[in-house]
């Protein structure tokens, strides 16, 4: 296994927890796709000897590092989890999602096409090089995936297809310091981007719930398994109580740091 990089003095973990990253309009600008800029990103990587959070769907996911950029084939090699279930589902996959954190600014990449290989001699997996990378600084942009076992909800005060007032308690998936993600049913109320939803509760597990406005900023329908449609509602922080940034990073920071926990320990 590669040696993991020296964890920061904050005692944060040295790798991030999976974030799902949105508003992909706004994050143009921090997205890699030149060739020359991803090999020396990857091979920075190496050099600090960074660990990565690789996931593979369904709430799994394994530590790993890079261990070779082979230019000249255009492939990255990895290093593999001691766990074999872990392994079998990686190459299952249809694509990781590689996170990690280097000099404080989070990235973030896909990688498809994992087969098992060899690295002098030792198993290895072994991907094509990835198209583009996401390179963030910006806290703002940082989005966590809430678990389902916090149970985080949001009530939105919105209308429905009459133009009548309507509250829907909706289903937090992911969060960061400019806004959230939520699921509802489709059709519990009309939704229009740019609008703006006034006096919603956002509940936190430490404390009163949260009144705040919220702008929706994209909406995206979803088919379940079992056939019923969701809609996911992406919202922007509107406006938020003077106390409110400081409880929502709180709750970003420290159920990071339980992922993590929960992850290097195997849980």
């Amino acid at each position: 296994m590669a040696e993991p990089s020296t964890p920061p003095p904050d005692g944060s973990p040295a790798s991030p927890a999976a974030l799902d990253i949105s508003r992909g309009d706004e994050l143009e600008k921090y997205t890699l796709r030149g060739a020359r800029q991803i090999l020396q990103l990857l091979q920075d990587l190496i050099t600090h000897r960074g660990l990565i959070t690789a996931h593979t769907g369904g709430g799994h996911s394994f530590m790993t590092a890079v261990l070779k950029v082979d230019e000249e084939r255009a492939r990255v090699v990895l290093d593999p989890s001691p766990d074999p279930q872990a392994n079998r589902r990686a190459l299952a996959a249809p694509r990781l999602t590689c996170i990690t954190q280097l000099d404080g600014i989070r990235i973030q990449f896909p990688l498809v096409g994992l087969s098992e290989g060899q690295d002098k001699g030792r198993p290895a997996f072994i991907a094509p090089l990835p198209t583009e990378m996401l390179r963030l600084q910006r806290r703002e942009f940082y989005r966590l995936q809430v678990p389902l076992a916090h149970a985080l909800s949001c009530l939105l005060r919105a209308e429905d297809l009459a133009r009548k007032p309507v509250e829907v308690s909706a289903r937090v998936i992911d969060i960061g310091a400019g806004g959230v993600a939520v699921m509802v049913p489709a059709g519990a109320a009309e939704f229009v981007i740019g609008g703006v939803l006034p006096a919603c509760r956002l509940a936190l597990p430490d404390g009163d719930p949260i009144e705040l406005d919220l702008e929706v900023r994209n909406l995206n329908r979803q088919t379940q398994r079992n056939g019923t449609e969701q809609l996911r509602v992406g919202l922007r922080f509107a406006a938020l109580p003077r106390t409110a940034d400081t409880r929502i990073q709180r709750y970003i920071f420290k159920t990071e740091r339980e992922l993590n926990a929960k992850a290097r320990g195997g849980i």
